[in-house]
């Protein structure tokens, strides 16, 4: 099947008993058993649930996996994942993660001894020198929130490959429909699916997708052990929102090519991070590895100050934590999103006060372009 065809025919459709198009809402937590130990493949809805298994194994088919679990949220996602290490083991990171991805291994895991580096995975030769003896996994970001700064997911599995490294790649921001890691090496996929998949600011939750048969069965165990589970309406919310991820990506990519070619010509717009752009740094690279570049934007705005007046002029992007939504969505990634890393950290990163973060929606382009161009001229 076709990506656009997948999304809609991936998976497990429709109900086989009552001829339900739309996949039912299981809202249950238990089930009858025929006899002691003697089930028809459901027991209790943390282990599984047939809503919620529907998910998994459309997920699974996006991304060619083996496959799909679902959580309560991208951070819980990320949290099962992490799981699969051991105390003493090393993890090597991308430097500019999600702020709430920083949190959890410099204020959580390390308490379990689970230790970190943070480095430009951007640059093979820097991974390589942060691998050591005990360094389990490589996990990285691509495009990175909120830089988008590129990783050559090819390269990082060929690092992985070499040093028998698990290869963790957040796909967040690339979707399914434009990228699919598993092809390129990586051995887990995960996604907060809060952003994109679902689509409509309307559930929290998170995916996980796993190339192998173990993996699968070690991730299982996880889920399963400690339960950060995603209940079946969220589920359905996600199936439904997978329909038409295609047409939104596609309608979001086009708004947001239109609105980079504005920011580019607009004189308080300093830097402009985009991976569509001909010399944003890896532009090569997400050409090569993803067949389309995505609908955010970040661009500096020199200050604070500055940063502020334009988050008070917009109109059409609204000020809110999140991304991925049919509406367009406006943030400061210092005060908002990445508020947890220390300012001496974000500078070192780039994350600058000035710094604004746009996830562009579904709307006429010309509506959101007239927007930024209002606001931009309150500096």
């Amino acid at each position: 099947m076709k990506r656009k065809t997948k999304m809609v025919h991936g998976g497990i459709t429709g109900d086989k008993v009552t001829g339900a198009v739309s996949v039912p809402i299981y809202q249950v937590s238990t089930y009858k058993q025929e006899a002691a130990g003697k089930h028809s493949g459901y027991e209790y809805s943390r282990t599984g649930n047939p809503t919620r298994y529907a998910l998994e194994t459309v997920i699974a088919d996006l991304e060619n996996g083996t496959a799909g679990f679902a959580f309560g949220s991208g951070m819980s996602a990320i949290s099962a994942v992490m799981m699969l290490l051991n105390a003493g083991d090393h993890i090597i990171m991308t430097d500019d993660v999600y702020g709430g991805t920083y949190r959890l291994m410099t204020k959580v895991l390390n308490r379990y001894n689970i230790e970190h580096t943070f480095v430009d995975t951007s640059n093979p030769d820097k991974v390589k020198e942060a691998i050591q003896p005990n360094t389990k996994a490589l996990y990285i970001e691509t495009p990175t929130n909120p830089l988008l700064k590129i990783t050559d997911i090819q390269a990082m599995s060929n690092i992985a490959k070499e040093n028998n490294l698990l290869l963790i790649v957040d796909n967040t921001f690339a979707t399914p429909y434009w990228q699919q890691p598993l092809d390129l090496g990586a051995d887990i996929i995960v996604h907060s699916a809060t952003k994109y998949i679902g689509g409509h600011s309307d559930v929290v939750a998170g995916l996980v997708v796993v190339k192998t048969e173990s993996l699968a069965e070690d991730l299982h165990f996880v889920q399963n052990s400690v339960g950060g589970v995603l209940g079946p309406q969220d589920s359905w919310l996600l199936m439904r929102g997978i329909k038409t991820l295609a047409l939104r990506m596609e309608a979001i990519e086009k708004n947001t090519h239109d609105i980079v070619q504005f920011l580019k010509e607009h004189p308080k717009v300093g830097t402009i991070y985009y991976p569509g752009l001909p010399n944003h740094k890896g532009h090569h690279i997400a050409k090569q590895q993803a067949s389309g570049f995505g609908g955010m934007i970040s661009f500096d705005v020199g200050s604070a100050a500055a940063a502020d007046k334009v988050l008070e002029g917009t109109s059409f992007f609204t000020l809110a934590e999140s991304l991925g939504a049919v509406e367009s969505l406006i943030s400061v990634p210092a005060k908002m999103t990445h508020a947890s890393i220390p300012k001496e950290r974000r500078n070192e990163l780039g994350i600058v006060d000035g710094l604004i973060r746009v996830s562009v929606g579904i709307e006429d382009s010309e509506d959101l372009i007239e927007d930024l161009k209002q606001a931009l001229n309150k500096i």
